[in-house]
């Protein structure tokens, strides 16, 4: 379509060249006119008499609007409509440290989505991986970004209206940072710096230097999340035993020093100071308020609620309160729950976003934005995220949010189904799962990579019949991957991993009962399945790879490469066992002898918690590493 965009354009003008292609349009002084307008706090779009309106306030609103105004005109031709801006900022966190380090190019398709659903800003977590140059073991062999590809990047968003903040750790979840040699010196347990040592403040300032080359935006997340251990390593050697809010303190004004250094207003998670929200805390007065000794040793930082896990309105209100005792108006952080195993937890995802959104609504937060984590290696392609992100784009233009609305706005920005993408959440919200999966149960990862022979979560699925529920399941993603060319990559994936699981999710219990009445010949019958199910995990695991290189850079996927091969070459040691068992070279399977328990039992299965996230507690009960 030919479109002929006058007004003040100035501040959109660049990132207009980007979006156009985007959303198939031409730049036209022959194309439909549209007037644009500058307009403080306004949204709004208009076609009448065959003249369009476009008025905004900031650069991002304009292309969320122009993409509405688009949706419209095919829709409806003449219409007029207007949205009421509910936060100031409004964005997305992308994880790049769980292995999984989106190229820049992925990025950028990101920030195009992005910027035509209205989201303001974008967040890469990088623990280690951003470039420090006085540290060459800072992200070594882990997909690092140099300082130019961030400039790319940071470009790039900027003439989309998007504001590209650094989020870095400062204090813990340092684990892959610091151990190498190099670090020795200050780090005081495992994944968590040494305080007050000054080697640690060299290292954090050269890191925060690194991303001031990097980024233009004068804000940082600096992370300083669940260090529970904080001070009970070395420091204690060196110390002795402090209280953990006292350390924290005195080292967020050193780094809070460092960060104004550098020009930065910073923010940090704020779940360290949660021992303060406690109406029986050590921390409060005889009066009940939070003491005012505590209170002043906070350095002037914004603290970022993070919470992806409740369904209840009112929990966010009360949290959101108890921030608010600290004498500042949080940010708040929700989930997309692209880490919940291989497959998107689109149940939980959607039930916390909806209670949290209208919370924030309710009490008066500014600025919001939706993690993307890759937790225990990224295995979820983070392009599962965008009905998620769809989500909180509009509640963050829409007092009321309606079902009808996502659906029309995800087949716009998206080219996709919303409720075929919600397919996939069955993979994991399974027969015996709660509903919406609030109690994150993991029934694709954990039955994928489970040992045969072994079968650590056999006794948890028992009873279940999910290679019925798995059956049912390839046919319905086949048609969703009907539905949504642009997305068929994708929705393949998710077929063959339906279709592996139909056969494998079950096959242990099969093989035990048939191995227990010493039924040779039904044994023997599973030699051939086993045929298919390697076959099948290979097919599974290109499928995998080829959307993992089309997004992500080459370094992680050596681990995802490890844990399909381990499920290969364990079924060729599963037919070793069993012929060695039929020809008689043995006398007994003792795998198969060992009696099932429930996995981390004893324990009731109670709402569906069929698996963890962790692999290596998934395939074996033996040390992987150690």
């Amino acid at each position: 379509m030919k479109l002929n965009i006058k007004g003040d354009i100035s501040s959109v003008i660049e990132g207009l060249q980007i979006i156009a292609n985007e959303l198939n349009i031409e730049l036209s002084t022959e194309g439909h006119p549209i007037q644009v307008n500058n307009k403080k706090d306004c949204l709004s779009v208009a076609n009448q008499d065959d003249q369009g309106a476009i008025t905004f306030d900031k650069p991002i609103h304009f292309f969320r609007a122009l993409g509405i105004w688009l949706e419209q005109f095919k829709e409806k031709g003449q219409f007029s409509l207007s949205e009421e801006v509910q936060f100031h900022m409004s964005g997305v966190m992308l994880d790049a440290s769980r292995n999984a380090v989106p190229t820049v190019s992925d990025i950028k398709k990101l920030l195009q989505k992005m910027a035509i659903m209205g989201l303001d800003s974008l967040m890469l977590y990088t623990e280690d991986t951003y470039e420090v140059k006085e540290h060459p073991y800072f992200g070594y062999m882990r997909g690092r970004y140099t300082t130019e590809e961030l400039k790319t990047c940071d470009h790039y968003a900027s003439q989309l209206g998007i504001e590209m903040i650094p989020c870095i750790q400062t204090l813990g979840h340092l684990r892959e940072a610091i151990k190498w040699n190099y670090a020795s010196n200050f780090k005081d347990t495992d994944d968590i710096l040494l305080v007050d040592e000054p080697e640690t403040y060299t290292f954090l300032e050269n890191c925060i230097k690194a991303t001031a080359e990097a980024f233009k935006t004068n804000r940082i997340h600096i992370g300083m999340d669940e260090t529970f251990q904080l001070g009970l390593g070395k420091y204690l050697e060196k110390h002795g035993f402090e209280n953990h809010i006292t350390i924290m303190n005195r080292h967020l004004q050193k780094v809070v020093a460092l960060t104004e250094k550098y020009g930065y207003k910073p923010m940090i998670w704020s779940d360290m100071y949660s021992p303060l929200f406690s109406k029986d805390s050590n921390y409060r007065d005889e009066n009940g308020q939070i003491r005012s000794d505590i209170l002043a040793g906070i350095p002037d930082v914004e603290l970022v609620y993070w919470n992806y896990y409740d369904n209840e309105q009112k929990v966010y209100e009360n949290n959101f309160k108890h921030h608010k005792e600290l004498g500042r108006t949080p940010i708040f952080a929700g989930g997309a729950w692209t880490w919940n195993g291989i497959a998107p937890n689109y149940g939980k995802a959607v039930a916390t976003t909806e209670a949290s959104m209208r919370a924030s609504k309710k009490e008066g937060i500014n600025e919001v934005f939706v993690t993307l984590w890759g937790d225990n290696g990224a295995e979820t392609p983070f392009s599962t995220a965008y009905p998620i992100l769809q989500l909180f784009a509009e509640h963050t233009y829409n007092k009321e949010v309606s079902s009808e609305q996502i659906d029309r706005r995800f087949a716009f920005c998206c080219d996709g189904k919303f409720d075929d993408f919600m397919i996939l959440k069955q993979l994991d919200e399974t027969p015996g799962v709660m509903k919406d999966n609030m109690n994150i149960s993991m029934t694709s990862k954990v039955t994928l990579y489970q040992d045969i022979l072994i079968g650590l979560y056999d006794e948890n699925i028992r009873g279940l019949e999910l290679g019925e529920h798995y059956r049912n399941l390839v046919p319905a993603i086949e048609k969703a991957k009907q539905n949504n060319h642009k997305w068929k990559r994708l929705f393949e994936f998710y077929e063959q991993l339906a279709r592996v699981l139909s056969v494998k999710v079950e096959i242990g219990l099969q093989l035990k009962e048939a191995y227990d009445k010493k039924d040779y010949e039904q044994v023997k019958s599973f030699l051939s399945k086993l045929d298919w199910i390697q076959t099948n995990v290979d097919i599974l695991r290109r499928l995998h790879r080829d959307i993992w290189f089309e997004a992500y850079k080459p370094f992680g996927w050596e681990v995802i490469d490890i844990r399909y091969g381990g499920i290969i070459t364990r079924i060729d040691s599963v037919k070793y066992r069993i012929n060695h068992w039929l020809e008689g070279k043995i006398e007994r399977l003792e795998e198969l002898e060992e009696k099932r328990l429930p996995h981390d039992g004893p324990w009731e299965i109670v709402d569906g918690l069929v698996g963890g996230n962790i692999y290596h507690r998934i395939v074996t009960a033996g040390n992987f590493s150690l």
